[in-house]
């Protein structure tokens, strides 16, 4: 199952060193010398050993490395420039090839470095044989200048921890929105130019540069999650070198990019479509779901409303709380594989809450398979520990969303959204839209339409009717929105589709390499759906 599209999943590629890719090279094959003349083409080079970590040895000598210098502002030099790390899994047919196929898996701040290295998770053989694939962190995010708020770790872990996901006390709450003031102030303090040009905006004329620079007259890119607004903005901004693009689990470009606060309302929703999909998905297979007994929805209510009021004390004397069991459901939404101990979890919880009798005088010790993945708790680490991690998710949702709420309103706004999304809508509130009223970047360059712009070939928009983080009605709205789109609809659960629908897969395929337009309105089937295994 897809991880890449995951927020915060974060990939380290390589340190910040070396030199960056704009030193004059030999150009790859089909490098015009006007495209050189214009643009620096990319210095390829070795890739280190824990760059490609886990590729087999006879395989090592497809892949290549390099550093792209850019802009920071692209209309301003003067403030200096930044390296994009990049990482190609060259075509295994030369010959044959098409040219190059860039990848994002989302976030926004997922590193998209190492994607080349499981390409074949999600894409078709004859994809990898006639592509050049090429992931790159954007800006920003893991090896391409990480954009840090903090300098060591322990100033990161304390401010983080006061960022309670589901504040209910006047306490809770107040507590959390001044950790993220905080956060903010250690961002103005530390992150330096970088913290003004983290819009999409600027990741996708970065794109554009490096597309120039492989010697690609139009971009081929599949983009997943937060990477459809990549891909849809590079077609706004550069319709007529868009060749082939693929955009899964789709944003609403129009509505994230002119009112942030309902787009983040209309998230929480959509992890309450894909949950109680879920629950009426555990009551029609029966056994096969081990919450089935009963009625799932009403008993899954309990046990959050439980929840609301006071922790679960488990036999074994631990407890379970909201935050944890809110955060952790709705990461497993995103997965349909991990629904069966999901299930498992919710009846052991179920069972604590409101005992069967017979079970009354014989406690068993619980074991939580998933939902105990979800629970707080950061490792200690030595004094002045340096900050490992980047603060890209909010650099980059903070420019593009167009939030104009003060902090204060955000208290109210949970308790509204709260009414409509009952378990996900005070979480989404307190977790992306509280912190970007405080957010220190100044007038970030953001491009917020027009989308109609015509491209030469359809755009292919994919999206699940169960997609949590990205809502089914969020594609049709992408496919809307364009100048020149195709709807690809998934009847499927969780968060993104390539690589879990044969008949996906095959179209996109035929599409990246052919340009073949698939038909519209088609309705596609998962390889497995949720409870069931392969043959």
């Amino acid at each position: 199952m897809r991880g890449f599209a995951l927020v915060g999943a974060l990939v380290a590629g390589a340190a910040l060193t070396g030199a960056s890719g704009t030193a004059v090279a030999a150009p790859d094959a089909g490098t015009s010398a006007a495209q050189v003349g214009v643009t620096a083409p990319v210095n390829w080079g070795a890739c280190t050993a824990d760059q490609l970590r886990g590729v087999p040895a006879d395989q090592v000598k497809s892949y290549s490395c390099a550093r792209y210098r850019v802009p920071i502002d692209h209309d301003n030099a003067a403030l200096g420039t930044i390296d994009i790390a990049m990482l190609k899994r060259a075509a295994k047919t030369p010959d044959k090839k098409v040219g190059s196929l860039f990848l994002n898996p989302g976030g926004p701040g997922g590193s998209g470095f190492r994607m080349p290295i499981g390409a074949a998770n999600y894409f078709q053989p004859q994809v990898l044989d006639r592509f050049d694939l090429i992931g790159f962190d954007p800006r920003g995010v893991g090896a391409s200048n990480p954009l840090k708020c903090f300098t060591t770790q322990e100033d990161a872990n304390d401010v983080f921890a006061a960022q309670i996901p589901v504040p209910l006390s006047r306490q809770e709450i107040s507590g959390t929105l001044a950790s993220y003031r905080d956060y903010g102030q250690f961002c103005k303090n530390n992150a330096g130019a970088l913290l003004n040009h983290m819009s999409t905006k600027d990741v996708v004329r970065d794109l554009d540069k490096m597309r120039a620079a492989v010697g690609d007259q139009k971009l081929t890119f599949v983009g997943f999650s937060y990477g459809t607004l990549i891909g849809s903005t590079y077609t706004s901004m550069f319709p007529k070198q868009s060749r082939a693009i693929v955009i899964d689990g789709n944003v609403d470009p129009a509505l994230r990019t002119s009112d942030g606060v309902q787009y983040d309302r209309e998230r929480a929703r959509g992890f309450e479509i894909a949950l109680d999909g879920f629950l009426r998905k555990c009551a029609q297979v029966g056994p096969k779901c081990s919450f089935s007994s009963g009625t799932p929805r009403a008993k899954f209510d309990e046990i959050r409303d439980h929840l609301r009021q006071q922790p679960i004390k488990l036999p074994d004397g631990s407890s379970y709380d909201i935050n944890a069991f809110t955060s952790t459901v709705s990461g497993v939404l995103y997965s349909p594989t991990s629904f069966p101990p999901l299930a498992d979890d919710l009846q052991a919880l179920y069972n604590v809450v409101h005992p069967p009798t017979a079970q009354t005088q014989t406690a068993q010790a619980v074991e939580l398979k998933v939902l105990r993945s979800g629970a707080n708790g950061r490792a200690d680490a030595d004094p002045d520990s340096p900050y490992t991690g980047d603060d890209s998710y909010f650099a980059v949702n903070c420019s593009d969303k167009k939030i104009t709420i003060k902090q204060e309103k955000v208290p109210e706004i949970a308790a509204k959204w709260e009414k409509e999304s009952p378990t996900f809508g005070r979480y989404q509130a307190f977790s992306d839209v509280a912190g970007c009223p405080v957010w220190p970047a100044k007038k970030p360059d953001v491009y917020r339409g027009p989308w109609q712009a015509k491209t030469d070939t359809p755009v292919l928009v994919v999206g699940n009717y169960y997609d949590p983080a990205t809502q089914y009605l969020f594609s049709k709205r992408m496919a809307d929105e364009l100048g020149n789109a195709r709807l690809l609809s998934v009847d499927a659960f969780g968060h993104c589709i390539l690589g879990d629908s044969l008949g996906v897969d095959k179209v996109t395929a035929d599409y990246l390499i052919d340009l073949k337009v698939p038909a519209n309105g088609q309705v596609f089937q998962p390889n497995v759906q949720p409870f069931e295994t392969t043959a």
